[in-house]
């Protein structure tokens, strides 16, 4: 058994889109029109691909509400390893990125948080 797709809820699938892929630089891996929704991932140009995050939408009133909860409690809804936290904070920073936390020590790793512009706090952190 291994993992190969989770999901970050997204409360629009193309801002999404554009915001995984030209912000973050992930890379399409599936764009399938599935009527309203899409079946839309992404993966890391510098990883595995056949480990794939779905832009899931957040249709679902329970999803909207778990969204909406973690948003506002400032808790991010999931996280990317990056090589220098402080390099990509720069990066992101000059592409208009909003960040709730500049890169911060937190015992053995550096993290920072970011908004997705989708709903999401989104955790970038160096071991």
């Amino acid at each position: 058994m291994k993992i190969t797709i989770t999901s970050v809820l997204v409360d629009n699938q193309d801002r999404a889109l554009e915001f995984y892929t030209e912000k973050l630089g992930f890379a399409i891996k599936h764009n399938v029109d599935m009527g309203e929704f899409k079946w839309l991932t992404v993966i890391s140009p510098e990883g595995h691909d056949d480990v794939e995050l779905l832009l899931e939408p957040n249709a679902n009133p329970a999803s909207k509400d778990f969204q909406a909860a973690l948003f506002q409690q400032g808790i991010p809804a999931t996280m990317f390893n990056v090589e220098d936290t402080d390099a990509e904070y720069e990066r992101l920073k000059s592409l208009g990125v909003e960040f709730k936390m500049p890169p911060t020590q937190a015992g053995p790793v550096k993290i920072a948080i970011l908004n997705d512009t989708c709903g999401n706090w989104i955790q970038i952190y160096q071991q």
